[in-house]
């Protein structure tokens, strides 16, 4: 656990000199982190690790002499120390990210690129949060303190989408299931998803994810579920026993024709530093299905979503939040509670029953 008032140290391991300096310079932008060294593959950082036991690691997939998956079996085999994966953008790297996320992974960040000012300082504010995130976060029993979520200046879902009109919608359609998540939340979804039945009502998920890496996240889930996953596609139809997820750097809304909803799937600035945002897919809900919603909000550091949540209550949605004892990180349940939105606060393991329920209510 990181004391208050203290640094979060963190170690980069990573085979290039130019990742690992642009790494180093965006996250000392953070007065609350400090670098406390790089390595240039798993053997030096396992030398610093029997010196000083970071943090947090920031590990890269693809070393020489042994890769990094391998490395972070290693670690939380023997000891446990929260690991961000860094890793360029692919397609192919994405289902290799899977694996490293079932191994132990807090979360993923993309290498940044060098060279690019406007693309280093959007990256930076998720990498930060990504390692302040993988900070507080619980490894097994470890439990650490909720620390701030970086620079207040940040942008609400007014820069996508207006407010809901504050009048609350009809129960008139079939029940719409939102969920928000970011770290700890590719396995919380797997765990929620892999409890619900193929006639499931519609579900549409944000989770904070990488370009690119939501495809492979969706086939994984897909692969292991009743329920049909996939990466969302502008235009889609939510479907009885279909889970959209929002693909990572495009916004997703939920949008209604008749008695029928689809998804929109759209470029936007960051919203509540992220983009996809939970705050929009909240608010869209709040504005296009109001008592017909569901909004599920998970683990994950900092508060997107809260504000969201807040406007499908007042539209006449139900709303749930994970509890503190099953999040790795409780901060957006925490958040989300805080603002008033939340009707029930529940553990993961029974909140798919309670999405069974509210449909079976209907």
């Amino acid at each position: 656990m990181v004391p208050p008032g203290k640094k979060i140290r963190v170690l980069i391991i990573d085979d290039s000199a130019s990742v690992r300096q642009a790494l180093t310079h965006v996250l000392e932008q953070d007065p609350e982190i400090e670098v406390m060294g790089a390595a240039s593959d798993p053997f030096m950082a396992a030398r610093k690790i029997q010196e000083e036991i970071p943090d947090v690691i920031t590990l890269d997939v693809e070393m020489p002499r042994m890769d990094g998956i391998t490395f972070l079996r290693k670690i939380m085999a023997q000891k446990p120390i929260p690991v961000v994966m860094c890793s360029s953008l692919t397609e192919e790297g994405s289902e290799t990210l899977m694996q490293a996320l079932e191994a132990g992974a807090v979360d993923i960040i993309l290498k940044p690129k060098i060279g690019a000012a406007d693309h280093l300082a959007e990256s930076g504010t998720r990498i930060r949060e990504a390692v302040k995130g993988a900070a507080v976060a619980r490894l097994g029993q470890n439990r650490r303190t909720a620390a701030a979520s970086g620079p207040s200046a940040k942008l609400t879902a007014d820069a996508v989408l207006p407010p809901p009109s504050g009048r609350a919608m009809a129960k008139t359609t079939e029940m719409v299931a939102c969920i928000g998540a970011s770290t700890g939340g590719t396995e919380a979804l797997r765990v929620l998803l892999e409890q619900l039945p193929a006639n499931s009502p519609g579900i549409v998920i944000v989770q904070h994810m990488p370009e690119k890496f939501t495809a492979a996240f969706a086939r994984r889930l897909d692969s292991l579920c009743e329920v049909a996953v996939k990466e969302a596609v502008h235009g889609d139809p939510v479907l009885r026993g279909h889970v959209l997820i929002a693909p990572g750097d495009r916004h997703m809304m939920l949008e209604r024709q008749g008695a029928r909803y689809h998804v929109a799937v759209r470029e936007g600035p960051l919203v509540s530093r992220h983009r996809p945002s939970v705050d929009v897919l909240f608010r869209s809900a709040a504005r296009s299905a109001g008592a017909n919603a569901m909004g599920v909000i998970l683990t994950g550091m900092g508060d997107d979503g809260a504000r969201g949540m807040n406007e499908m209550h007042q539209a006449g949605a139900y709303t749930v939040a994970q509890d503190e004892a099953s999040s790795v990180v409780f901060g957006m349940p925490k958040e989300a509670i805080a603002h008033g939105g939340v009707d029930r606060i529940l553990p993961l393991d029974q909140i798919a029953r309670e999405i069974l329920a509210a449909d079976r209510r209907r």
